[in-house]
């Protein structure tokens, strides 16, 4: 984690302050968009049977739904597209709708939405 926070910030991208010894952490974008690192203990915390890739991909896009109804329609509306269903909506014990389907080159996307408080 550390090696990739101090890499994305040479970018000029905002971590939170000790967010190199944290399991996950987040940077905020122009746009709305934020970039999520998470080490392969964290995925593997919440999807066992998670492998690193191989080849050259090793990060994904993750994509923030409205609400957490529009996680299972979006994710539903991309697997009856064809594109392969990685890990099925469920909420997330950090408190999220969370689901991960993968793009035509075979890359993790993930989509998630805060559950209601």
């Amino acid at each position: 984690m550390a090696a990739s926070v101090a890499f994305y910030r040479r970018l000029g991208l905002a971590f939170p302050e000790g967010a190199e010894g944290e399991p996950h952490c987040e940077a905020a974008l122009p746009g709305g968009l934020r970039l999520l690192l998470d080490t392969e203990a964290t995925v593997r915390s919440f999807h066992a049977g998670w492998q690193p890739p191989t080849g050259g991909y090793r990060s994904a896009l993750a994509f923030r739904c409205d609400s957490p109804a529009e996680v299972d329609s979006v994710y539903a509306e991309l697997v009856e597209a064809g594109h392969h269903g990685e890990l099925k909506p469920w909420d997330a014990f950090w408190g999220q709708r969370y689901a991960v389907v993968h793009d035509p080159d075979g890359n993790g996307v993930d989509l998630f939405a805060p559950l209601a408080q």
